[in-house]
């Protein structure tokens, strides 16, 4: 719910609703000479539309758009969950916010619309997510090059078959691991409507580590499971402290564990939590705080003067691998101008079910997070971009 009053300033084709800026914002974001961060909290500086580079009444009527965009795909108490994906395995809320989101440019806020400070499931921008504490991971020495076995780091029994001891890190985080088992009650195999819902998938061979792509949230799931044993310590804590902390992000964000996805590590037992809300739980978060992540991304995983994650690990990340689709290290990629045809072949997103969206521009210095939204983000991306002065 809205802590803040919303103003509306009549617009032409809109009223745009904005929360009023903190004393001397405007003045602030004016004379700022250097790149903007936001502090931590609410008080997050706004730039007009103009000061933005935006012909005002166009950007207005993008926002307008997206405001009757609402989703079809998750009605709003989550009544269709099991239909779409199959049996739960962790709880989900009795109910979500209507559409939302933000449009950042060089750090400000540009537009704003809805509640964007309720934390909602956001599915699978949670494996966006993971690739970061994949980077960290590397960055912090706790896996020596992203193409080594998962297997020389991790022995529970995962990684114990021929078939699944070629499995490396950059598998996992590409989608392409082809990880054959079961966790958490779930099979990789993703046949069968009750498990999966309209998820299902029919019978295949089981290809080769590294030679088929296919978006399997058991494997994140794995995945992520195998990061924990590595940190040996939640990864929403390793989360908390790497990133969320560092870029002033709010504490409402929660990322909830199936009831019995619980690893065994130094003899404590440890939640260890999915890449998505397929079954339930997930990363719950705010708009307002994916658009902080997004503008970690934006700015090459630095913020503030602190590099959270490597620059380095941002370009392999958003790098399009051999096999599969437009993707790169869980991020969706518009390399082949397929995905987002209006936007920069530079572009990339962090994508969930609902529709949720956090898409950055690095050709335009733009955050656009999109939530709970109908259809492809291209229809909101090409007005905000059509919106730009030349």
């Amino acid at each position: 719910m809205f802590r803040k009053l919303l103003i509306c300033l009549a617009l032409p084709a809109m009223a745009a609703c904005t929360r009023p800026a903190a004393p001397g914002a405007g003045r602030t974001a004016a004379m700022a000479t250097s790149t903007y961060f936001p502090a931590a909290g609410p008080a997050w500086l706004r730039q007009s539309p103009a000061a933005a580079g935006f012909d005002g009444a166009r950007l207005a009527e993008a926002i307008a758009f997206a405001q009757t965009q609402e989703t079809t795909q998750m009605t709003p108490d989550f009544s269709t969950q099991e239909e779409i994906f199959g049996k739960l395995l962790g709880p989900m809320p009795a109910s979500r916010a209507t559409t939302n989101g933000l449009v950042i440019r060089h750090g400000y806020i540009v537009a704003e619309w809805g509640d964007t400070e309720r934390a909602d499931p956001t599915y699978s921008v949670a494996k966006s997510a993971l690739s970061t504490l994949l980077g960290i991971t590397l960055d912090r020495g706790l896996i020596k090059d992203v193409h080594d076995p998962v297997a020389r780091y991790v022995n529970d029994g995962g990684y114990d078959s021929a078939h699944n001891g070629l499995i490396t890190w950059e598998h996992h985080a590409r989608q392409t691991s082809e990880w054959e088992g079961e966790l958490w009650g779930k099979n990789a195999d993703f046949i069968g409507a009750a498990a999966f819902g309209k998820g299902e998938r029919k019978p295949r061979t089981l290809q080769a580590p590294g030679t088929y792509y296919e978006y399997n949230d058991v494997r994140i799931n794995r995945f992520a499971l195998s990061l924990l044993r590595l940190w040996q310590k939640p990864l929403p804590v390793v989360f908390k402290q790497e990133v969320m902390d560092p870029i002033g992000a709010s504490n409402s964000w929660q990322w909830v564990p199936y009831p019995n996805a619980v690893a065994t590590v130094n003899g404590q037992a440890l939640p260890s939590v999915s890449g998505g809300t397929r079954w339930g739980g997930g990363l719950r978060i705010s708009a307002r705080d994916e658009a902080r992540f997004g503008y970690l991304m934006l700015r090459q995983g630095r913020w503030n003067g602190r590099q959270i994650v490597s620059s380095d690990w941002v370009r392999q990340a958003t790098a399009r691998g051999p096999v599969g689709p437009d993707y790169g290290y869980l991020w969706w990629l518009n390399t082949e101008k397929k995905a987002w045809p209006d936007a920069p072949a530079t572009s990339y997103a962090a994508l969930g079910a609902g529709s949720n969206t956090v898409w950055v521009d690095p050709e335009h210095d733009l955050v656009i997070v999109w939530r709970w939204h109908n259809g492809s983000p291209n229809e909101l991306i090409k007005r905000v971009l059509g919106a730009l002065n030349p």
